[in-house]
């Protein structure tokens, strides 16, 4: 059997994918770590939990197989309802956060998808860690409010702090830590429904030793490195709230362009209160200034508007606060309004009937304006006949109104109303409204001929017009008619002058009916004319396909469509094929079907770009048709595992894998084409023949004589019996191809916290611990376990089992060797395996020892163990040697598994392990009775799809 034909049997039987299953769903989804973790563990739920101190860099990784290459997207749940994050996805295998902050903690998610099968999910659960400074106030039971603070009175010290994970407490008094056993005068507890974490430190019927210094001290145990905190507060006979007062009212109006100074004095509080100032609604004005309590304000307009607060804060007792509500004199948009006898259904002016003239303007503070009235500018005086109101509640509120009763011949004059603050720069409005029969007469609106309906081209702009008429005339109000819509300016009503509303920049989406009505102000206040106009945004047709690429077999024929979707008008003027931009034929007008075009016979000459062009008199609209007999591109394959091997001359060699899309829908695919450059240059090209592609099976093509480190471009064409297809490109980038390490003569004695590359087991139930004489905990139990390692010293390390509690019967520990590699040589007497000691020391004394047994985890299709040593019971309390002979047929690890006994008396520990080549150069003093005898089977085995990267690898290593 060939090296070639040993290589695809090979990948066929360890490669699910290779027949009829090159094109596969994303899977075996992982999510790996590359910022600033402080732990990376697994819940109870198998969940992984990545912790991080906040401030830190959040960097998550989605390694995803799958063919072809899937697309990663990340999400987020479980987080604050404020973090934009969790509203959006982001396209990328790399999720990157600098400086994270405490709302972004929660449950992100990799989803891979490549349209192949369902997606691969995987999540992992971001904590992020903090500590915050902890505040401490002082307070006292609201019964003893009097007198003097803290003369013969109870007094609780409230701790908060918010952190992750909970913070712990301690309460000083001085430099000594308050122990509630040891002193009745206090009484130390955590409060119901507070706001973060709290504990209260209670001083019961003050004691002159009480007066001191208070520390609360919090702590997260320095995970994540996060250092402790503190705060301190000295409590005194003079300790008492703070008190404030203001220097202006709790109202404070002014006119615009004045500088406010607003002044907050401490009157009492011990210590010294801090003061701040804030404002509500939104921040403070940037040109504000801030000096001890006094807030000044320069030039200050109508946006410095709202409600200032000064808050002066001593942790003791409630923070004293005292509001200013600044009002800036603004006067703008004086209206009015004509209303004729409301009772008679009046809309004119007769004599002998009541008529109401009223006055609004927009102003802060409302209440503050002044109206006038003057009658051909004269002050009006109130009579029988001539009612001032100052309020007018038929109106909105700020309305003043001046009534004419009865209305006489005398009565028909100019008038004016004014409007101002009194005492302000603001300057008075004024407006003037002549009242005589001929000069008011009620509103027209109409729409000029013509102008019913405005149609218009998508992109331009267009008028709406209702033509308004009337003394005096009235503004125009559009609105949208037929859809709970605003206007295209966002607005729901628009003001114009002279009835004309101008829409620029047209889209389909405002065609419609609009509303045009008289305004109720500057004008009669009587029923109010409407009128509508038709808007018609005419656009070119919407057609589908707009672009499609076709491919067929040569000598077939092709039918090409195009459909038309949307079109206004709706009706098609003319259609017309094209091929590579020369005409073909006209279409028959006003055809209710779509558009279509027959290529009988596909070849050589008919491959091309086609293109229907379809018309309704407003624009024309392309379906583009792409038709060859080309073949697809290839679709590269980037999960083969260890792709890369060292060749001699400092070359490497590299397995290109591809499948080939929809191989079937043009002419047999013979060959592909393979083009490589580097930078530029050509360094190799040529054409491998294939068997004809099935639809998902990988090829593969290994390219040698790649020179180390560079890069490479590849280029693949498919090649049929008529030419060849697109082509697909990939950059191959040369990385250090894993290598086994392999067993040497080094004894193991644990001594640094790296443990000479073992590992703890994730299946297993807990973890074999390091430590040392001087590490050993005092209290730990007696009777099992070494006193030193295995050579007597105390600083000398050793691996062992804790047998107590939690520690139930039967619990297993795991410690894993690292993988070594071993090549099929010829060992002694002609056989093929190479024989390998396994040596160590063991310590196994106790009347609950349950067992130590040494696996040997075999590396290749799939993952077996097999038991090759064994020992249970109390062996004494020396340390014993062990000598174990092994024949493995390629990579493996030495696994030793420590098994719990019936109580907490049981501890097992290791020492000085070596894995060298060779027999053993003694026999272990100790039996190997529990070995398997030969063909037992195996103890465990991991899924073949979880091991393919090693079997590879081995194979390759064996074969190159």
């Amino acid at each position: 059997m060939n090296m070639e034909l040993l290589w695809i049997l090979l990948f066929s039987v360890i490669h699910p994918y290779a027949r009829g299953q090159g094109v596969y769903a994303p899977a075996n989804a992982q999510i790996v770590h590359s910022g600033q973790a402080c732990v990376v563990k697994e819940d109870n739920i198998s969940e992984r939990i990545y912790t991080i101190r906040e401030g830190d860099t959040l960097v998550l990784q989605c390694l995803v197989k799958g063919h072809p290459r899937p697309q990663v997207r990340w999400t987020k749940t479980a987080g604050s309802a404020s973090d934009k994050f969790q509203e959006t996805s982001i396209f990328n295998e790399t999720l990157r956060i600098e400086r994270i902050q405490r709302v972004q903690g929660g449950r992100y998610y990799c989803k891979a998808e490549n349209g192949v099968g369902v997606a691969a999910i995987k999540s992992i659960r971001v904590d992020v860690q903090y500590l915050d400074k902890p505040v401490l106030t002082v307070h006292q039971t609201i019964s003893d409010v009097r007198g003097s603070y803290y003369q013969e009175k109870t007094v609780f010290l409230r701790c908060t702090v918010n952190s992750n994970p909970p913070a712990r407490f301690i309460w000083k008094r001085g430099n000594t830590p308050i122990e509630q056993s040891k002193d009745n005068g206090v009484d130390i507890y955590e409060p119901l429904y507070t706001q973060g974490e709290t504990k209260v430190l209670k001083l019961k019927n003050l004691r002159p030793q009480d007066f001191a210094n208070y520390t609360c001290q919090v702590s997260v145990r320095n995970v994540c490195d996060i250092p402790d905190s503190s705060v301190t507060f000295q409590l005194t006979n003079a300790t008492s709230p703070p008190a404030l007062r203001l220097s202006v009212n709790e109202t404070l109006v002014v006119d615009p362009g004045r500088d406010v100074t607003l002044s907050c004095e401490v009157t009492a509080g011990n210590p010294t209160p801090a003061v701040s100032w804030s404002r509500y609604p939104g921040p403070l004005p940037q040109r504000a200034q801030i000096r001890g309590g006094t807030l000044t304000l320069r030039a200050v307009t109508s946006a410095d508007s709202g409600y200032y607060n000064c808050t002066a804060v001593n942790n003791v007792g409630n923070p004293a606060k005292r509001n200013v509500n600044l009002i800036v004199r603004v006067m703008r948009n004086l209206t009015f309004q004509i209303t004729p006898d409301s009772n008679k259904d009046s809309e004119s002016i007769q004599m002998g009937r009541d008529l109401k003239i009223s006055c609004h303007v927009d102003a802060q503070p409302q209440d503050k304006v002044n109206y006038t009235w003057y009658k051909n500018g004269v002050p009006v005086v109130p009579s029988d006949s001539l009612v001032f109101l100052r309020s007018d509640p038929d109106m909105v509120p700020g309305t003043s109104s001046l009534e004419i009763i009865d209305m006489k011949f005398r009565d028909q004059a100019t008038y004016s109303c004014v409007a101002g603050f009194p005492g302000s720069s603001v300057p008075e409005l004024r407006v003037d409204v002549n009242i005589t029969q001929s000069s008011v007469t009620p509103p027209t609106l109409t729409v000029p001929t013509g102008g019913g309906v405005v149609t218009v081209l998508e992109g331009a702009w267009a008028d709406l017009v209702c033509l308004v008429d009337g003394k005096p005339r009235p503004p125009v109000l559009w609105s949208r008619a037929d859809k709970d819509l605003p206007m295209p300016s966002g607005e729901w009503l628009v003001e114009t002058r002279d009835g004309r509303l101008r829409l620029t920049n047209v889209t389909r989406d405002m065609t419609g009916t609009y509303r045009c009505q008289t305004a109720p102000y500057n004008g009669l206040n009587i029923k109010r004319r409407e009128a509508q106009v038709q808007l018609n945004v005419q656009f070119a047709p919407i057609v589908d396909p707009p672009f499609s690429d076709v491919r067929s077999p040569t000598n077939q024929p092709v039918t090409l469509r195009c459909a038309v979707l949307k079109a206004n008008p709706p009706r098609i003027t003319r259609a017309s094929w094209l091929m590579n931009g020369r005409p073909l034929r006209p279409e028959a007008l006003n055809t209710q079907d779509a558009p279509t075009l027959r290529i009988e016979r596909l070849g050589a000459a008919s491959n091309g770009t086609y293109e229907c062009r379809i018309s309704n008199g407003v624009g024309i609209s392309s379906c583009i048709f792409n038709v060859s007999t080309r073949a697809y591109n290839p679709e590269f394959y980037y999960d083969t595992p260890n792709p890369i091997s060292i060749l001699k001359d400092n070359n490497y060699s590299y397995i290109l894998q591809w499948t080939q899309k929809e191989p079937k829908a043009v002419d047999r695919i013979i060959g592909y084409w393979i083009n490589v450059r580097q930078n530029k240059r050509v360094v190799f090209s040529r054409q491998i023949d294939v068997n004809e592609p099935e639809p998902g099976v990988l090829m593969y093509y290994t390219l040698t004589d790649l020179r180390i480190p560079l890069s490479y471009e590849v280029r693949l064409t498919a090649i049929t019996m008529f030419g060849v297809g697109d082509p697909a490109t990939r950059a191959i980038h040369y990385s250090e191809p894993y290598t086994y390490p392999r067993p040497t003569d080094h004894v193991c004695g644990f001594e640094d916290d790296r443990i000479c590359g073992f590992t703890q087991d994730r299946s297993d139930v807990f973890d074999w611990t390091r430590q040392n004489h001087l590490t050993q905990n005092p209290k730990r139990t007696a009777n099992t376990g070494p006193d030193t390692d295995r050579s007597g010293t105390k600083e000398g390390y050793y691996m062992y089992i804790e047998a107590s509690r939690p520690r139930a019967k039967g619990d297993v520990a795991r410690l894993l060797s690292p993988l070594y590699n071993v090549t099929t040589s010829r060992g002694p007497s002609g056989s093929s395996r190479v024989p390998y000691c396994i040596s160590f020391y063991y310590h196994m004394k106790g009347m609950h020892i349950g067992s130590l047994n040494v696996l040997l985890r075999m590396k290749g299709i799939a993952t077996v163990d097999k038991q090759v040593w064994s020992c249970s019971g109390n062996q004494g309390p020396e340390w014993r040697q062990a000598n174990v002979l092994v024949t493995p047929t390629g990579p493996f690890q030495v696994v030793f598994e420590g098994v719990r006994g019936n109580s907490y008396e049981g501890d097992i520990a290791i020492d000085d392990v070596s894995i060298t080549a060779g027999k053993c150069k003694q026999d272990s003093p100790v039996p190997n009775t529990a070995v398997l005898p030969a063909g037992a089977p195996p103890r465990h085995a991991q899924s073949l799809a979880a091991l393919l990267p090693a079997a590879l690898t081995s194979w390759l290593l064996l074969h190159r």
